[in-house]
């Protein structure tokens, strides 16, 4: 059974209210998403504030996720960007030992063709030494890897899935329906994560699963069961959380909710902004609700 069967989660980066990483805080989150089941944890993705950190801190979260983890999940890297070349730099001057497959986003900015998205990552391919999941997130990059693209990338050995954010299940069942079936579809959208997964997917890596990761791990598991009236209804009760996290921006209502639940404060970088009082009202709300239910 593949390592990235279930439930990912995409790590925040939690910062002290002077803005700094939050090692304590960082070590508390990863501790709470093994002692709740999830199946992996996926580090430095858009969900982490990568885009601003530093080099020298993005060491720092590296090192206290590998070091808190123990090797008790399996660990996936974002390594991406819009030049292809710096992307293979980064793979080469980075220890992989710790991390068991990278993630890595399709160019932004640059809005490649099909077959320059196709020779981007043939060549990172070439020069990465563990497994790679395409990362096609077309709200941020400006561009859409075609599912006949995934197909040829699905050709090459240690191209093993794809994380699918498009949020489009057209094209999230074409991708299922077209491709090998050791090939993992992986929902990139929470709120198609089940559909996907009943639909024959291998499951999401999840930004709300990080808050409510024993609930949303249970319903993915149920989902691969093809347990579809008990997915369901986990699903129903989760919804309305994740639309109110992704409201005014990703990680910005998703570290607001961890700081209603006491696990990292709500500091984001600019040019992101903190939740407003609106929404950490609704969220706190939701969270007493969705425990009382329980």
């Amino acid at each position: 059974m593949s390592s990235f069967l279930g439930t990912g989660v995409a790590l925040v980066t939690p910062f002290d209210h002077d803005g700094n990483v939050d090692v304590q805080a960082l070590e508390k989150l990863v501790e709470f998403q093994i002692e709740n089941a999830v199946e992996y944890l996926v580090v430095l993705g858009t969900t982490a504030e990568s885009a601003t950190l530093t080099k020298e801190e993005k060491e720092l979260v590296k090192q206290t996720i590998v070091n808190a983890n123990k090797g008790r999940l399996p660990v996936v890297l974002g390594i991406g960007g819009n030049s292809t070349a710096a992307v293979i730099q980064e793979i080469k001057e980075t220890d992989l030992s710790p991390y068991q497959a990278i993630l890595s986003v399709s160019p932004c900015y640059n809005k490649p063709s099909q077959e320059g998205i196709y020779q981007h990552f043939k060549a990172i391919a070439e020069a990465c030494p563990i497994d790679i999941i395409l990362y096609n997130v077309p709200g941020r990059t400006s561009s859409n890897v075609s599912p006949k693209t995934v197909v040829r990338l699905s050709k090459i050995s240690n191209i093993v899935g794809i994380k699918e954010a498009k949020g489009d299940m057209d094209q999230a069942l074409k991708l299922i329906k077209s491709l090998p079936s050791d090939f993992l579809v992986i929902s990139g959208d929470d709120m198609l994560a089940l559909p996907i997964t009943l639909a024959g997917g291998s499951g999401v890596i999840s930004v709300i699963g990080q808050a409510f990761p024993s609930e949303f791990s249970h319903m993915i598991r149920l989902g691969l069961l093809e347990e579809s009236k008990k997915s369901f209804r986990m699903h129903y009760k989760i919804q309305d959380s994740i639309d109110l996290i992704f409201s005014e921006g990703n990680p910005v209502g998703v570290k607001a909710l961890l700081e209603i639940l006491g696990l990292s404060s709500s500091t984001v970088r600019l040019p992101l902004v903190e939740a407003t009082s609106g929404l950490k009202n609704e969220l706190r709300q939701f969270v007493e609700a969705f425990y009382v239910a329980s």
